[in-house]
Order: structure tokens, then C-alpha cells, then sequence
């Protein structure tokens, strides 16, 4: 059990070696210990400090990305709206065309109905006119014959009218 017992001067002698080796310790590696300490912290500081800076970026970039989604959504907006207004504009102007094109083809009809219609105007006229001629000319002739040939001189034209009609 010698293990168990003091002994005063190997107490002193570790006593004297350890503040040597403390002595040592801190002129030496204490340094070195909290340069590396202090570099570790400010990597870390420096780590934190990009950690909040690429935050903040992203929160810029989030935010911009949000702004410029917006701001493209409303330009979709303003130009379905522009697209809506451009086909209704051309919708209406194709309906103008259209009825300015059914005017002019209805004026053109009354214009060729106008014609045909003058033209069986002049027609019948000539017709009524070439019988009225030969009416009067038949009833010069025939006038200084009889009444009886009159009579039947007017109905036989009656008839060639009748039967031309």
C-alpha cells in the first residue's frame, strides 16, 4: 500500500514540475490555443455573417422575383385586355365592312331591278305602240268599209293582244 502514502518532497518536486510545465504551457501553447480559438470564432463569425448576407439576398431575390412576377402578370393582363379590345375592334370593323358590302350589292340589285324595269317599260311601250300603228292603220283602211268590219277588226287585234300577253 505504499501506493496510498504521501511523500512531501515528490509532492513538491511534481508541485515545482507542473507550474514549470504550466509556466511553459502558457508562455507557449496558451497563445497558440486561443489564436486558434479566436480564428475559429471568427470563421465562425464570418460564416454566420455570410449565412445572414445570403439571406438577405435571397430575400432580396424573393422579393424581386415576386415584384417581377406581378408586374409580368399584369402586363398579361393589360395585354389580353389590349387583345380582347383589338378583336372586338375587328369584329366590328368586319361587320361595318360586311354591311357597307350588303349596301352596295342592294343598291347594284335596285339599280339592275331599276333597269330590267324601264327596259319592259320601253319594251311594252314599243309593243303597245307598234299595235296602236297598226290598229290606226288597219282602221284608216278598213274605215270606209262597214261597221260590221270594224268590229271585227277591233276584236281580232284584241285577240293578238290577248295572245301575245
Amino acid at each position: 500500500m505504499e501506493l496510498f502514502k504521501v511523500d512531501f518532497g515528490l509532492t513538491i518536486w511534481m508541485f515545482v514540475s507542473f507550474l514549470i510545465l504550466f509556466f511553459l504551457l502558457w508562455k507557449f501553447a496558451w497563445p497558440a490555443i486561443i489564436k486558434g480559438i479566436d480564428g475559429r470564432a471568427d470563421l465562425i463569425d464570418k460564416g454566420v455573417e455570410y449565412a445572414q448576407n445570403a439571406k438577405e439576398q435571397l430575400d432580396n431575390a424573393q422579393e424581386e422575383a415576386r415584384k417581377e412576377i406581378a408586374k409580368a402578370r399584369h402586363q398579361q393582363a393589360d395585354i389580353i385586355a389590349e387583345a380582347n379590345k383589338m378583336k372586338a375592334q375587328i369584329i366590328e370593323q368586319a361587320h361595318d365592312e360586311a354591311k357597307v358590302e350588303a349596301q352596295k350589292v342592294m343598291d347594284a340589285a335596285k339599280v339592275s331591278i331599276e333597269q330590267s324595269r324601264r327596259e319592259a317599260e320601253k319594251n311594252l311601250r314599243d309593243q303597245v305602240s307598234q299595235v296602236a300603228l297598226e290598229i290606226a292603220d288597219r282602221v284608216t283602211r278598213d274605215q270606209m268599209k262597214d261597221t260590221q268590219a270594224q268590229k271585227r277588226l277591233v276584236n281580232s287585234i284584241l285577240d293578238e293582244i290577248e295572245t301575245t300577253n
